[in-house]
């Protein structure tokens, strides 16, 4: 008999690949969200705020966001997540209501401190250092704009005001494990590739957890990669592809110039290849049953309410597969 797992949602960066139009990757990250729709079995689908990074589309998160729920029916859609310390409450508030009243009931809002980019970028976004240390009080700030209840008086969200846009809180550390306590939210783990607090995190989170009005018990989501074939050595070849990627990303970060193939391989053996290894800890790639048991062995791990799977293989194919054998195993697990 198939373990149980708990319910599955999907994490998306609208990858580029090398020499593609960033137009054509949006319209496949538009394609797999409607397929992920279809197959009714995930519960949510999170864009995450990069800057900076030519493989990554998602930097305008919530324009995307906009962009997929008006073309899905009923998977949530929301950030995973808004990188708060680059903006102002006030903003998110009027965009992410805006979304509520256009969606009622599809939107949620992840909110994370880091800046999601380099030191250069974060200037270049006109971000202070200091931005993050606001993060709590910017946190509650955007909670009171939201439900109506506002901070600042005088100062309301138009949209957003009493829209009720739940919250989550995206971390790879105790602090966010802490604060999503303290505030009764939900804490989303960024393990797909910072494996290193996770435990530790869940621990401090489920110890210290205070309900609040938007939820009464904790609630865990975990991320990890996942790459599903209908054999075993199709997603082995496959998880050695997104490895590579890693590597170049990576290695491209530290260096200049072009990174050919045989140098991403000689690079597998260097700190840049065990760097990128190591942030890929949390990865189950194989056939069905692989992919049934690698997430069951890790939801106990992570004591996980929720998966946020992450689609990395190449090729729009072979993300369209892996949804659909997600979709299998929910199904046996249901």
């Amino acid at each position: 008999m198939s373990a149980v797992l708990p319910p599955l949602s999907l994490l998306d960066l609208a990858t580029v690949a090398r020499d593609q139009p960033v137009a054509e990757a949006l319209d496949q990250t538009v394609t797999l969200a409607r397929t992920a729709d279809e197959l009714g079995a995930f519960e949510r689908l999170w864009f995450a705020e990069h800057h900076n990074m030519p493989r990554i589309a998602s930097a305008a998160t919530s324009v995307l966001i906009a962009h997929v729920a008006a073309r899905t029916e009923r998977i949530r859609v929301g950030s995973g997540g808004v990188m708060l310390p680059n903006h102002s409450p006030l903003v998110i508030a009027e965009q992410f209501g805006t979304l509520a009243e256009l969606h009622p009931g599809r939107i949620d809002l992840g909110l994370g401190r880091a800046p999601g980019t380099d030191g250069a970028t974060m200037r270049a976004l006109r971000t202070d250092p200091r931005a993050a240390e606001a993060f709590p009080h910017d946190v509650r700030e955007l909670q009171g704009y939201l439900s109506g209840e506002t901070r600042i008086e005088g100062i309301h969200a138009y949209p957003g005001r009493g829209t009720n846009v739940p919250l989550y809180i995206l971390g790879s550390s105790l602090f966010g494990a802490q604060l999503a306590a303290a505030y009764g939210l939900p804490y989303a783990f960024a393990s797909h590739f910072a494996p290193d607090a996770l435990e530790q995190a869940v621990r401090t989170y489920r110890a210290k957890f205070t309900p609040s009005e938007q939820l009464a018990e904790p609630h865990v989501i975990a991320a990890l990669n996942v790459i599903a074939a209908d054999d075993s050595a199709t997603a082995q070849a496959a998880q050695e592809k997104v490895l590579h990627a890693r590597v170049r990303m990576l290695a491209g970060r530290v260096g200049s110039g072009g990174i050919d193939d045989d140098m991403v391989v000689a690079l597998l053996d260097t700190q840049v290849g065990a760097q990128a290894k190591h942030m890929l800890t949390h990865t189950v790639a194989g056939d069905p049953d692989e992919v049934a048991s690698g997430l069951a062995d890790f939801a106990a791990l992570a004591d996980a309410d929720e998966l946020m799977v992450t689609n990395p293989a190449p090729g729009l194919d072979q993300r369209v597969r892996t949804l659909q054998i997600l979709a299998e195993v929910a199904g046996r697990s249901a």
